[in-house]
């Protein structure tokens, strides 16, 4: 595999100055929109104390765009030792933010048996207290670390699955009871529940594609004598079994370095820009990841040349025009990049008479559409619709606790589906406890939406569902992230017992491969890998594995699903408008603190 980058000494100068920020007892956070003490402090794994003792200036409160210095500490945080008394009996000292649920899974015990080994409990926890802890007769060498799992997990892994995916080689036949019928002009979603009589729900149940509306042309699964053809579900596949090397392909990546910028800065200007420009970080993040992507389709052998671009891009300029004319961009076989989605569009209008897949590798916008154009990070819309997919699917009753305040998220779901139902409020926009339970269905699932931010909302609603869970099947449900949730206000328990139900664009991975990979990824960059990093890894390594193909990549797109180190890729093409990415997990909690997709 050949390599073939135009900035070489900049990006080693960047690379460089880019771990260096980072080592020592102390590196950097620019605060992004939304983010929260407590979930920047979770992020370095270090406490909010701590944080703020490094910043005394946050004692006015939190900003956005604020550069704040982040500790860190000189060794990998070790488990902690618990202390071993009186043979089987240890002590541990409670801490700040600390929760009996979380103790007593460290020591693989149940809440109540901590509670009735420590009666000076059962009222508060409080902090510095002196637990005493029998572990039925097993001295605890290292209790592992439980932490409170977040909407967007990101453990990883490099080394795939071994097993070998089942897939049908012919779509099976099922007779009886149903026929094909093909969606007519002007044929709506009413008039073909009035012709087949049949529920709304009951149809998009046997054809889970008109979530996305009603089309002309459809073949639709109708009630009815004769024949119906089920398509298979389409199974993830593990493209380095298939590889073809004979024919060499060029992949293109469009990075924002932004070189001219920073050929006259020293050193300490340029670790300064590290501490503050977001983007740059960003840049460097993705860039290292998809180093990380090459050196492993390298150990694969691919037969790719890899070209490196500067894009020179900022919210008002790129130098995206320049490069198709002046690299021979019209030669390449895939081109990652550019970072924002306007210059992604200008690359795809540039090169779609030559139909050079074009990847927008993070933007979540959709603009102009152009056939070669793949938005690789699904939309916010798509995992909404995923989440209502997954309930139709399951054939659940629908209840929605909307705050006034998500006026948007109602209108979405008045207009795409109407089967679900509103929960009542009160004068002061507070949930109408009985005439929720009257909502309730005893024979089917009954998913509670939780669509608000406000603490009060959260606990009333989730008191409502604990108190009836032994008459009713219930779980709860949010269809986008909710940072509230994170907060201490809102016990864990209770969402782990709810089974929080989510939409996620990156999945729960624990196995030893995903540790093995941040291990890797740190002894290269010094820095465990971030967001960007493994989005970097994940994009380029899968659009590695498409272009080594026998089929060309378009074709690999809309057959080959397929999952990479926290994200999987489903495109589908919109008519004529290019590809889209509907890799949505769908996860919920466990009781035992875990994350894992739902059945």
């Amino acid at each position: 595999m050949k390599i073939n980058c135009t900035l070489s000494l900049i990006i080693v100068f960047l690379l460089c100055s880019f771990a260096t920020s980072a080592q020592g007892d102390k590196q950097t956070h620019t605060v992004r929109a939304k983010e929260t003490l407590f979930s920047i402090a979770k992020q370095y794994n270090i406490t909010i104390d701590e944080l703020t003792v490094a910043n005394p200036f946050l004692s006015d409160g939190l900003k956005t765009g604020q550069t704040l210095t982040i500790p860190i500490k000189n060794k990998a945080p070790q488990p902690v030792k618990p202390i071993v008394e009186n043979g089987t009996k240890i002590s541990h000292i409670v801490e700040s933010r600390e929760t009996k649920f979380g103790i007593a899974k460290k020591y693989g015990i149940t809440v109540t048996e901590l509670e009735r080994q420590n009666p000076g409990i059962l009222q508060s926890l409080p902090v510095g207290y002196k637990l005493m802890i029998s572990t039925g007769g097993q001295v605890l060498k290292s209790p592992p670390v439980v932490e409170k799992p977040k909407p967007t997990i990101t453990e990883l892994m490099t080394v795939k699955s071994s097993s070998e995916p089942t897939i049908q080689s012919s779509k099976p036949v099922i007779r009886g009871g149903f026929a094909n019928y093909e969606v007519k002009p002007k044929e709506t979603m009413f008039s073909l529940t009035q012709m087949f009589d049949i529920t709304e729900q009951e149809l998009i149940k046997l054809n889970p594609e008109l979530i996305s509306g009603v089309k002309i042309g459809m073949i639709l699964k109708v009630p009815g004598k004769g024949s119906i053809i089920m398509e298979p579900v389409k199974p993830f596949e593990d493209l380095s079994k298939s590889i073809s090397s004979k024919d060499k392909k060029q992949l293109v990546l469009l990075m924002p370095f932004n070189a001219s910028r920073i050929t006259g800065d020293s050193l300490k200007s340029l670790t300064t820009r590290l501490k503050t420009e977001s983007f740059l970080n960003m840049t460097l993040e993705f860039y290292a990841g998809a180093l990380m992507a090459i050196d492993s389709a390298k150990a694969l052998g691919l037969n790719i040349d890899v070209r490196i671009l500067d894009s020179e891009e900022s919210k008002m300029s790129s130098n995206v025009n320049n490069l198709v004319q002046n690299f021979n961009l019209k030669k390449a076989d895939v081109i990652i990049g550019p970072f924002y989605q306007q210059y992604a569009e200008k690359v795809a209008e540039l090169l779609n008479s030559e139909n050079i897949p074009v990847i927008s590798p993070l933007s979540k916008e959709s603009g102009k559409a152009f056939s070669n154009l793949y938005q690789a990070m699904p939309s916010q819309e798509n995992a909404k619709r995923a989440m209502f997919e997954f309930m139709l699917s399951k054939g659940g009753n629908i209840i929605v606790v909307n705050d006034p305040k998500k006026a948007a998220n109602r209108d979405f779901i008045t207009q795409n589906y109407p089967q679900a139902l509103f929960a009542e409020l009160d004068a002061n926009g507070n949930i109408n406890a009985e005439k929720l339970k009257l909502m309730f269905d005893k024979d089917k699932m009954n998913y509670v939406i939780l669509d608000s931010e406000r603490t009060g909302m959260i606990l009333n609603t989730t008191n409502i569902l604990l108190n009836e869970m032994a008459t009713f099947k219930l779980q709860l449900v949010i269809i986008e992230p909710n940072e509230t949730l994170d907060f201490e206000e809102i016990s864990m328990k209770r969402l782990t017992i709810l089974k929080l139900l989510y939409p996620s664009l990156t999945r729960e991975n624990n196995t030893p491969e995903a540790q093995q990979f941040k291990e890797d990824f740190r002894k290269k960059n010094k820095i465990y890998p971030s967001q960007y990093a493994i989005r970097g890894f994940d994009i380029t390594f899968d659009s590695m594995l498409r272009l080594s193909q026998e089929k060309p990549f378009e074709m690999s797109a809309a057959e080959n699903k397929t999952e990479q180190v926290e994200s999987k890729f489903d495109y589908v093409k919109k008519d004529s408008e290019g590809f889209i990415n509907k890799g949505i997990y769908i996860l919920q909690y466990e009781e035992d603190l875990s994350v894992k997709q739902a059945n």
